[in-house]
């Protein structure tokens, strides 16, 4: 497995600051894709992603429920971003909805792939995936009726687009692809089931791992770099490891990063336990800021008022979050015996 390219990811103290994590050829940045300097232009063989649906999902870093308009201005903002990260034979695989029904009607896979396209993204082609779940249906209109029935195709698709050249002419050109996965694969109807939140340590919205493998072993070859800027819970940091290609992830959010090192150790095994455990835990939690406290300051009574008003302030200082409810922790660490 080859280190990540530094070609890929500027190299200064600001972008240490949001680097979440750097082990051989996987990198986490927990930053906004619409704001981030972590990633250098014209460096990414492919980028596999599933950016926020506007549905009203509920993450815990991103507003989901904005206006039509505001979605796609935001849809705008990101695909510019990474059109100018990609190579000039670089590809984009996106998972968004055909369409939605849910605040109104909308074309959204028309509607990206023409600011795509506006943007200076190329259409390859669209491949339609059929996830097997038709149980989320719940909009019928009028039920039985030509009046004002809702017609809705329970299926996501994968927007297949590039930058410049569809022929690629960087990397190793050596693919792993097997005739099996070819023949099946440039059909374009893929059918495999979505993702669960437990599988995915309660992301809102995961992929599964076999539709960024799918793209990655259809699209790139051994050895390029794989971007995905909506990491979310790592699938596709997953599949790049999986299948010896080099990953980086941008993700907004600091919890989903951490789902996203516990599943790549979980999946991949690529961490020794001690150094999981020194990445996951690298911002503790707040049993361990009190525990920090009393273990400096061993004779501090655990009724003294300093003892919340030091785990609130260092909590806040660390993570930049709320310590809600410090003496429920101090009494929870007394029942534990500590």
């Amino acid at each position: 497995m080859v280190n990540i390219s530094e070609k890929a990811v500027t190299e200064n103290d600001s972008i240490k600051s949001i680097e979440f994590l750097r082990h051989d050829d996987i990198v986490i940045f927990n930053d906004d894709v619409l704001t981030t300097s972590c990633i250098q232009d014209s460096s990414i063989d492919l980028i596999v992603t599933s950016p926020p649906y506007n549905v009203d999902i509920h993450y815990s870093s991103h507003k989901d429920d904005v206006s039509y308009e505001e979605y796609l201005e935001f849809s705008r903002g990101w695909l510019e971003r990474c059109n100018d990260w990609a190579r000039d034979d670089g590809r984009l695989c996106l998972n968004i909805p055909l369409d939605k029904n849910k605040g109104g009607q909308q074309a959204v896979c028309a509607d990206i792939t023409g600011i795509a396209k506006e943007i200076g993204w190329k259409y390859h082609s669209t491949i339609v995936w059929n996830e097997g779940n038709v149980s989320r249906r719940t909009a019928w209109g009028s039920w039985m009726s030509a009046s004002a029935p809702y017609v809705i195709a329970p299926v996501e698709v994968i927007l297949v687009l590039y930058k410049e050249n569809w022929k690629k002419n960087n990397g190793r050109k050596e693919n792993d692809i097997t005739r099996d996965e070819f023949m099946e694969w440039t059909n374009g109807v893929w059918t495999f089931n979505g993702q669960s939140k437990k599988g995915a340590g309660g992301h809102p919205a995961a992929f599964p791992i076999e539709l960024p493998r799918r793209c990655i072993k259809l699209f790139s070859f051994v050895g390029d770099t794989v971007m995905d800027p909506f990491l979310g819970s790592g699938s596709t940091l997953i599949a790049a490891n999986q299948n010896d290609r080099k990953g980086i992830g941008i993700e907004i959010d600091e919890n989903y990063c951490r789902i996203a090192v516990e599943r790549l150790n979980q999946e991949s095994k690529i961490f020794q336990l001690d150094l999981f455990w020194k990445i996951v835990l690298k911002k503790p939690t707040q049993k361990e800021i009190l525990m920090e406290l009393f273990q400096n300051n061993p004779n501090l009574s655990v009724a003294h008022p300093e003892v919340v008003d030091w785990a609130v302030s260092e909590w806040l200082e660390r993570t930049g979050k709320v310590f809600r409810d410090p003496d429920r922790g101090i009494r929870s660490l007394h029942a534990e015996g500590k």
